[in-house]
């Protein structure tokens, strides 16, 4: 029983997270630009895609639709890659505490993955 409870409240992290950072993609892209490398095609088009497939993942979870739970997992998964490049630009550039705060960054997202893929799900 503890560990379904844990689970749920996982979930519900993982979905009030996409809801936020889904919502700022949109409103305010221009913040998430530098967490892009120089040489990402159309980095402004994948910032609005990626929040707009957060909020699809946040509210498939909310609904509890059947592909929700790998759909945001997957998610979790393609922003990764940036999420490291961040960590190693900052540690290349000596940005001290952008470094400390991606590197920290970086194994939480296991447990979001993990917390996704057990979200709950309606049967039938």
């Amino acid at each position: 029983m503890a560990r379904q409870t844990l689970n749920q409240v996982g979930s519900k992290v993982v979905t009030g997270a996409f809801l936020v950072s889904g919502t700022f993609h949109l409103i305010a892209p221009a913040q998430f630009m530098p967490l892009l490398p120089d040489w990402t095609p159309y980095p402004l088009v994948l910032v609005y895609l990626s929040g707009i497939a957060e909020l699809l993942a946040a509210i498939g979870l909310i609904a509890k639709l059947r592909w929700a739970p790998i759909f945001t997992s997957l998610v979790l998964l393609a922003v990764w890659p940036a999420n490291w490049w961040v960590a190693i630009e900052a540690t290349n550039n000596a940005e001290i505490v952008t470094a400390v705060i991606a590197w920290l960054r970086l194994p939480l997202q296991l447990p979001l993955i993990y917390w996704a893929l057990k979200s709950p799900v309606k049967r039938g």
